[in-house]
């Protein structure tokens, strides 16, 4: 058992664990590159038709049972592509765009060296269970590429559950599978949103978001009950945690992440 009754620790894993917007810029930046280079686009209209897909992936609603995920961001480019360039649709350039851009950002997606360390060390007093949200397909190959399976003990997905984070069913299902109660488990995570959110809706322990830029969120709730500015500050706050938890932090049900998966 881990400090003052910590049994379980709960990681997201896109920008928490592994930078996912790091890797995102250095696909984008391969895309416009391509666009250039072989298919003579200047460098300002490449530039356009990524926001374009940025911004589509923002506001992405996949249904998994009507279309899967690769025809849908496929779709993505297409779109920004006629959007920007105008004249008829071009699938095969958006598929060659679409690929370089997935191949790219799972290339440059890696679990550095000292989270390696530290969630090994962590794992030795702890349980440790992954929880991300997004698409099956998109996530286990994430989670593939930056071979992380090892540090864990167990591995969920939201896109292979019925309800992802914030919903508190998606951690009683974590729970269940370490076999440990809610009030065991700490969140960590860096949406405000879906992992300190759903951590506070399914009653953990505590919650604790990580906040790289540590700047104050215009809106305050949800409130997280620890903030660190890198997941490596974790071991240490969980030496420092005392039983002084409040638990009875106001709660919703908010679904937006704000981020791209």
């Amino acid at each position: 058992m881990g400090p003052q009754g910590v049994k379980a620790v709960f990681f997201d894993l896109d920008n928490t664990l592994v930078d996912t917007a790091a890797a995102g810029r250095r696909a984008i930046e391969e895309v416009v590159n391509a666009l250039q280079s072989k298919h003579r686009c200047g460098e300002d209209e490449a530039r356009v038709i990524c926001d374009k897909v940025q911004a589509k992936l923002l506001e992405e609603c996949h249904d998994p049972a009507k279309t899967c995920i690769t025809d849908l961001r496929i779709s993505h480019w297409e779109e920004a592509i006629q959007e920007t360039v105008g004249g008829e649709a071009n699938r095969s350039l958006a598929a060659e765009c679409y690929f370089l851009w997935k191949t790219t950002r799972l290339q440059h997606l890696t679990l550095a060296e000292d989270t390696r360390g530290m969630l090994t060390a962590l794992r030795k007093v702890v349980r440790l269970l992954l929880l991300t949200n997004g698409d099956k397909q998109t996530q286990r190959e994430k989670i593939e590429a930056c071979a992380c399976q090892p540090y864990f003990d167990a591995i969920v997905v939201g896109g292979e559950q019925k309800e992802e984070k914030p919903a508190p069913s998606i951690f009683y299902y974590c729970c269940h599978l370490l076999g440990v109660q809610p009030a065991e488990c700490i969140m960590v995570g860096d949406s405000l949103d879906t992992d300190i959110q759903g951590g506070l809706n399914a009653g953990l322990k505590a919650t604790v978001w990580l906040n790289k830029t540590m700047t104050t969120p215009s809106d305050t709730s949800p409130v997280p009950h620890y903030v660190i500015s890198s997941v490596l500050d974790l071991p240490a706050l969980l030496q420092k945690m005392d039983h002084k938890i409040d638990t009875n932090s106001e709660t919703d049900h908010r679904v937006s992440s704000n981020e791209v998966h």
